[in-house]
């Protein structure tokens, strides 16, 4: 028998009020508070609940206060990762950051999404698409990345940029939807 859990992670609908789901997303809630608690005077403190909350760290990962998750255990983040003030990580699938990745203040990154019929929105289900970001990306303030999209190495996404498609290596990409401004 297949668990909602096991529906959620392969982007099939699923109940997102099913217990053990719930209870993952309290212990999420219960780890990201405890870190947006911490100040800048415990690096240790912070660097133990990110390796608690995400799926795996990378060497020198960092997270500004306040950040927000859904279970955060679907987060993998490479070495050198950096996210500033009021990120939110919408992780009912996984998200996959590659080393050396840079977001801006108030970055969103959604995996988890609704039927589009109404009908089928109004009993509950949800479902998801995982996110993947290369190596070397930086990600400008305020810009959303969309479920299903990926991000190829050493591209840039412009702030405020609305990620609706699978963005190429070694490209500036910005606007909303997101296109390609310029190849590096």
């Amino acid at each position: 028998m297949t668990t909602e859990k096991e529906k959620m992670l392969r982007g099939d609908a699923y109940d997102p009020f099913e217990p053990q789901l719930v209870e993952e997303r309290e212990r999420a809630r219960a780890l990201t508070r405890w870190y947006n608690d911490t100040d800048e005077t415990e690096p240790e403190t912070r660097a133990a609940l990110l390796s608690e909350l995400f799926g795996t760290v990378g060497e020198n990962a960092f997270v500004e206060p306040p950040f927000r998750c859904d279970y955060g255990s679907h987060i993998h983040v490479g070495d050198d990762f950096f996210a500033n003030f009021g990120c939110v990580m919408l992780d009912v699938c996984e998200i996959r950051f590659g080393s050396h990745c840079l977001l801006g203040p108030g970055v969103h990154i959604y995996t988890a999404t609704h039927p589009l019929d109404a009908e089928t929105r109004r009993e509950g289900v949800e479902f998801g698409d995982p996110v993947t970001v290369g190596d070397d990306v930086w990600i400008g303030g305020q810009a959303v990345l969309n479920p299903g999209v990926s991000v190829g190495d050493r591209a840039v996404v412009a702030s405020g940029a609305v990620v609706t498609n699978d963005v190429p290596d070694d490209v500036v990409v910005g606007g909303n939807p997101a296109r390609v401004l310029k190849e590096l």
